[in-house]
């Protein structure tokens, strides 16, 4: 099971929503017999990196919340 494919809310993974989209549509009866498989996987393993790359940003905002708390926390008690 994937996310919601709303291309605003992966734009990393645009270009393979759109491919992924436009096979189910061009295939409607053998997309249940793995016609669009390859660009499912594809689609799983952008949303997979899109994934870490998030939580990688992330760990590092916070990062840097943390060491701007700290400084203010040692100036306050200067």
């Amino acid at each position: 099971m994937h996310p919601p494919l709303t291309l605003h809310k992966h734009p990393m993974c645009a270009e393979i929503i759109e491919q992924f989209q436009k096979c189910h549509v061009d295939h409607p009866v053998a997309k249940f017999f793995g016609e669009c498989t390859d660009l499912k996987i594809k689609l799983d393993r952008c949303f997979r990196q899109e994934k870490a790359l998030k939580r990688k940003a992330n760990f590092e905002q916070s990062k840097k919340m943390k060491e701007r708390l700290q400084a203010l926390r040692k100036e306050n008690s200067l």
